[in-house]
């Protein structure tokens, strides 16, 4: 995505205006314009040269957003975000007043209340008149801006909230000059009553009031607006300007674009991290706060990551620096928070749609209204007054910015709380889910395996079978390989070399070690390679008795019941065809994941739990964090399918942390990335959780239902009051009522509209994300097991059926589509998730680089759905690949 600088947008017609035209240039596939931020998102290959030009024909100002080596932008960029406006409003508003308290003097002052002029005005009706007319007319100079832009938005047949200030300040002024001619020749014909009746058809503190007020309203919109964006700015203010680098044993501060890749660089206590880095030398504690939302801080020591932004709290570091410029995490947040202000939610469409066609309607509403009080035998004056109403209380600002400041604020909450969504859209379904898909390893849990037992068989010895799998598993980087290593290191295992080393992803390991073949793996792989299922059930094992007293013996298949009892994964080994033991390893849940998964349920979410482990292992973790029902078994490539299951029955967000989780993320309606995952996943995911717990998983839910609540209220009342104000001030309640709308409180009812829906947005600022009290409670909508057929809740599902669906692809169809436009991995998910959501597309795999995306179906598939898939999805279909 292309970001560019708009300038001269006043209100939502103005938005919709530059987002017409940009999406009419040839090459733009999609368009989202904020008045927020006055920023504009472009997707496509439309040169930027063609859509600025776009943009200016249509009256307005653009320019290319630049990014320095940081990645967020530039000084160009920051400075857009910077609250230039409040100031020159500032000050146009305090001559205005200046000017507004003696014309309100002698106009309201005088007339009513008979306050005391000076000797050359008093009984000088001519006089009064002129000197309304030029403090007007200084009033009119000083607020300039509503009419250049409101006139070259009608000019450009495109007119804005500035075209209704300007068409009734101008109204009001043209008139009042005209009574006061016409009273001048009352006076040359000492026509008393007629000096009188012109006295009372000035509009001259009309026109002066309504700029005020409008300008007053505007001041305080802009004050409220510029809060909106404190988390962004927050975060750009982060970045680091120096760093300490080492230049052989010379520290040298330099700035941060001259760090590259390889350098290092020393972190003295209380200093900020510059750069992404691995820890070389020392140990510290490092505030993550920054980046994470997390207060306590974080131990480090040598091979542990560190990130930029972040605060070395107490110890001296020496860093090597991993990621620079744009590729550091700050950079990457800020450019995920940037992205989604630049995007727009799918509730935005309603006031979108209004938004272009108001201005003009409204414009038609004050000229009708004006022709009918007309008829209705009013004068003049009283007609136009009417219509003079209509124009200013009418306010398209605060449809406009409804939906963007609520998505604004709600996303800085988020990225202040280490919770990042990626588009507004996001951030909108994530309140609308109905079910939450939990990976097991590193998401419900630590991830962190740890050797249990090491049993061996009557055959064989626990020294023959720690050597064989340490031999073994020192080539795998499985978690449960690592935790075998790491005990076998920790007992002094020798470590022998193996050759022909084979991953059977899933299932285990083989190698040869010392001539002999060796296998490792789990009960299902292991069968297989023995080839009797009676392997496991015949086989004894050497066990300690729980008083530690003597030898006993076991079934294999008994103990493995026991260790899956308790939670723990057994994982068998055999040599030259023969079983030689078993080492069990345990994975421990994350203190807050019970929390976490009540929250979840009493949000009136089905939770979900997909693991590999076997059905009794699963059901033991599954008993302790309370999941509503646990996929057990389940191959990386089966997560996907459990989804598109889970998929039939409601909107599912994915939680997971790896690379297999992210066929599985992409298929999800949402998906969530642990923060500490793999960059894989982050990439698949649309909600990036910096810490590594689910109990953001609910403050992410949190923020989307506050935020989408808020825009409600907002919409609601942006409605509500232009429904009652417009005909209030057309006079449509005169008859019933009486009630008829000075200009000057309209012009005061529309500056405060716009102020009362950025002020109601900001409120989300006091959202207590990690607070479950204040969660509405709801009964579960699901009551049964929806990837079974009709079990018990709290049943294990066995996920074989799944996995051999995904397996067993001989019978599907493959062909390939060509498909431009495609820019990046994110690219390549959301063409993926288009396609895949056609019936009978088994799998899309999209690649940017060959613009190529292969289709796996089931059965034909009519190639116009593909090609409106593609299209819809904001891409260029190109045919079917030859």
């Amino acid at each position: 995505m292309e970001q560019y600088n708009v300038t001269g947008m006043s209100c939502a017609a103005c938005q919709s205006r530059v987002e017409k035209v940009v999406n009419s240039v040839d090459g733009v596939e999609s368009c989202a314009v904020s008045l927020l931020t006055g920023s504009m998102g472009v997707e496509g290959s439309a040169p930027p040269e063609e859509i600025i030009k776009a943009v200016e024909s249509a009256g307005y100002g653009a320019s290319l957003k630049k990014t320095n080596k940081q990645g967020a932008s530039s000084a160009n960029y920051e400075d857009s975000l910077k609250d230039t406006e409040t100031p020159v409003l500032k000050r146009r508003l305090i001559f205005s007043v200046i000017l507004l308290v003696p014309l309100m003097y002698v106009s309201m002052g005088h007339m009513l209340w008979n306050w005391p002029l000076p000797p050359f005005l008093d009984g000088n009706h001519v006089g009064m008149g002129l000197y309304e007319l030029l403090i007007v007319g200084f009033i009119m100079v000083i607020n300039q801006k509503f009419f250049i832009s409101g006139f070259k938005g009608l000019l450009h047949r495109s007119p804005n909230m500035d075209t209704l200030v300007a068409l009734g300040a101008t109204a009001s002024y043209a008139y009042s000059v005209y009574a006061l001619f016409a009273m001048t020749r009352a006076v040359m014909d000492a026509n008393t009553d007629a000096v009188m009746y012109y006295m009372d058809q000035f509009y001259f503190e009309s026109a002066a009031t309504i700029l005020t007020l409008i300008t007053v309203g505007k001041t305080l919109e802009a004050r409220s607006k510029g809060k909106t964006t404190d988390a962004l700015k927050s975060l750009i203010r982060l970045a680091p300007k120096t760093a300490v680098i080492l230049d052989g044993e010379n520290e040298k501060t330099v700035e941060i674009d001259e760090v590259k890749v390889g350098d290092r660089f020393v972190v003295k206590p209380g200093d900020s991290i510059p750069v992404d880095g691995i820890v070389i030398k020392g140990e510290s504690a490092v505030n993550e706060s920054a980046l994470t939302g997390e207060s306590i801080p974080v131990e480090k020591k040598t091979g542990d990551a560190v990130s930029a932004a972040t605060i070395n709290t107490s110890g001296y570091m020496v860093c090597e620096a991993t990621k620079v410029g744009e590729d550091t995490t700050l950079a990457g947040i800020i450019r995920m928070v940037s992205d989604a202000a630049a995007t727009k939610a799918p509730i935005a469409k309603i006031a979108d749609k209004v938004s272009g066609v108001f201005v003009p309607v409204v414009i038609g509403i004050s000229f009708i209204t004006f022709v009918i009080w007309l008829f209705a035998g009013q004068t003049f004056g009283y007609a136009m007054a009417r219509a003079v109403s209509v124009l200013v209380i009418s306010c398209p600002c605060a449809l406009g910015l409804a939906t963007p400041v609520a998505i604004m604020v709600g996303n800085g909450v988020g990225a202040k709380n280490g919770i990042l969504f990626k588009t507004a859209a996001i951030q909108e379904l994530t309140g609308k889910i109905k079910i939450v898909a939990l990976d097991k390893t590193g998401t419900i849990t630590t991830g962190i395996m740890r050797v249990t037992d090491v049993i061996s068989t009557k055959d064989s010895n626990e020294e023959e079978l720690l050597r064989a799998a340490y031999a073994l598993e020192s080539k795998s980087e499985h978690p449960i390989s690592k935790a075998i290593v790491e005990y076998a290191i920790e007992h002094d295992t020798g470590l022998e070399e193996t050759t022909e080393f084979e991953v059977f992803s899933g299932n285990g390991l083989k190698a040869k070690l010392s001539g002999a073949q060796i296998f490792g793996g789990n009960a299902r792989f292991i069968e297989s390679i023995l080839g009797d299922n009676k392997a496991l059930s015949e086989t004894t094992v050497k066990r300690i008795d729980a008083d530690n007293a003597k030898i006993a013996d076991a079934r294999v298949s008994e103990v493995m019941k026991e260790l899956a009892a308790l939670g723990r994964t057994p994982v068998l080994f055999t040599k030259d065809n023969k079983l030689i033991g078993l080492i069990a390893v345990a994975d421990t849940i994350k203190d807050d994941t019970p929390q976490a998964v009540s929250e979840l349920k009493n949000m009136g979410i089905h939770v979900v739990m997909l693991t590999g482990d076997n059905e009794v292992t699963a059901g033991a973790i599954a008993q302790q964090v309370g999941v509503d029902e646990v996929v057990a078994g389940v191959l990386p490539d089966g997560k996907e399918a459990v989804i598109r299951k889970l998929m039939e029955h409601g909107k599912v967000a994915m939680v997971g942390d790896g690379i297999n989780d992210a066929p599985a993320l992409t298929r999800a309606d949402v998906g969530i990335a642990i923060g500490a995952g793999t960059d894989i996943a982050i990439d698949a995911a649309d909600v990036v959780l910096m810490k590594s717990s689910i109990r953001d998983v609910c403050a992410a839910i949190r923020i989307s239902r506050a935020t989408i609540r808020n825009i409600h209220e907002n919409l609601f009342w942006a409605f509500f009051y232009n429904v009652i104000g417009i005909p209030l001030a057309a006079g449509a309640y005169v008859a019933a009522f009486g009630w008829t709308l000075n200009p000057m409180f309209g012009a005061a009812a529309m500056g405060l509209s716009s102020f009362c829906v950025v002020s109601n947005a900001l409120r989300l600022n006091w959202i207590k994300v990690f607070d479950g009290s204040r969660d509405k409670k709801v009964k579960n909508p699901i009551e049964h097991s929806i990837v079974g057929s009709g079990a018990d809740p709290t049943d294990v599902i066995i996920d074989n059926d799944i996995n051999e669906t995904n397996i067993d692809e001989k019978e599907n169809k493959e062909m390939k589509i060509n498909v431009n436009g495609m820019m990046c991995a994110h690219c390549e998910a959301h063409v993926k998730k288009a396609l895949e959501a056609i019936d009978g597309i088994e799998s899309a795999v999209a690649s940017h680089e060959d613009n190529m995306v292969t289709i796996t179906s089931s059965s034909d598939v009519n190639e116009e759905l593909i090609k409106a898939a593609v299209t819809e999805a904001g891409y260029e279909y190109a045919g079917i690949a030859q």
